[in-house]
């Protein structure tokens, strides 16, 4: 991986808000890691040429974070909650940040359509993977600090208490049946379905921390095989009921492994949830797309330039290299299309 270019978009980004025009999230950070990651970091800077253009200034903080249950969630305080974890960062190790503040934020998982848990696993990604410097240390706490800003449960979840795989508990997410208007309006809808309370804790407890990675790993494998059934309901969103249990597949190795219980519980509420108010009644027959191979299908998402496209395609591949699952990589080239 190229780390120059990534540590150079990170400065340009670091200048600008996790949000723009209203709540739309900033999905810069993330897009680009992905694009380096697989070997299009040439394309990264003239993507943020035209990306950048679009986002809102970085929001300045007005007063510390004393008593940060009560600022959990409060938009209003984003930019108190970006100085809070800069500060955090800097100066504790990342991994004791991480670890101290995971099961804080855990709960809130929802959080900005759960682009702050997908930002803090591309974070974390990074920093495991390429080693800790000034920009990808500040790359954590903002998201961190965006997660915590936004933080928002979803309605009923808790603790694992099913006896079911996960196909059987993701053909069992019933569906909100007025599916309009934003996620957060959609997921107030969710306590008057009469089916969700069991629906959200049908999923059978992982049994050690080996469990829950396989559990988390087919949960990534299968919401990417149902985008391909149920993705034209609402292209766009509901690419996060495969990315967000992936950023915590990704997290998962740089935690405690007793967090990794309820990580699984948190993944599979923020799946589950995102299918329930986006995902349709009923599948569509597949979409005929032609196979081809790991590195093709991220270079087209790279050249269809959506931040989507390319997260989903960061996303299945990891799930094709984890299961061997040719099936799965369609799920980007069927984004491309109805993006």
């Amino acid at each position: 991986m190229d780390d120059g270019i990534l540590d150079e978009a990170y400065q340009r980004l670091h200048r600008t808000g996790p949000e723009f025009e209203g709540w739309l999230s900033n999905h810069g950070p993330m897009a680009v890691e992905a694009m380096v990651r697989h070997g299009h970091g040439a394309r990264v800077h003239r993507w943020l040429d035209d990306y950048l253009r679009q986002l809102d200034e970085r929001p300045r903080g007005l007063r510390p974070i004393d008593d940060w249950p009560t600022a959990l969630g409060d938009p209003k305080r984003a930019g108190d909650w970006l100085a809070h974890f800069d500060r955090e960062v800097r100066e504790r190790p990342w991994r004791e940040v991480l670890g101290t503040w995971w099961p804080r934020l855990l709960p809130g998982i929802a959080a900005g359509a759960t682009h702050g848990v997908i930002r803090v696993g591309h974070a974390v990604r990074v920093l495991r993977a390429d080693g800790v410097n000034r920009e990808r240390l500040a790359e954590l706490g903002q998201a961190l600090g965006y997660w915590a800003a936004r933080w928002q449960p979803v309605p009923g979840a808790g603790p694992l208490t099913g006896r079911s795989g996960v196909v059987a508990a993701l053909a069992g997410v019933p569906r909100i049946p007025e599916q309009s208007g934003g996620i957060r309006e959609r997921l107030g809808r969710l306590p008057d379905v009469p089916d969700w309370p069991g629906a959200v804790a049908a999923l059978r407890p992982p049994d050690g921390p080996a469990e829950a990675e396989r559990t988390l790993t087919e949960l990534v494998h299968r919401a990417g095989l149902d985008y391909l059934r149920f993705g034209h309901g609402n292209p766009v969103m509901l690419v996060h009921a495969v990315t967000a249990p992936t950023a915590v597949l990704r997290t998962l190795p740089a935690l405690d492994p007793a967090l990794w219980a309820p990580s699984v519980a948190a993944a599979w509420s923020a799946t589950a949830a995102v299918t329930s108010v986006y995902a349709p009644p009923a599948p569509a027959a597949p979409p005929a797309v032609t196979p081809v191979g790991p590195a093709e299908v991220f270079a087209r998402a790279a050249r269809h330039g959506d931040a989507h496209v390319v997260k989903l395609a960061d996303a299945v591949l990891d799930a094709h290299a984890a299961t061997g699952d040719a099936r799965v990589l369609a799920a980007a080239g069927y984004a491309g299309q109805l993006i």
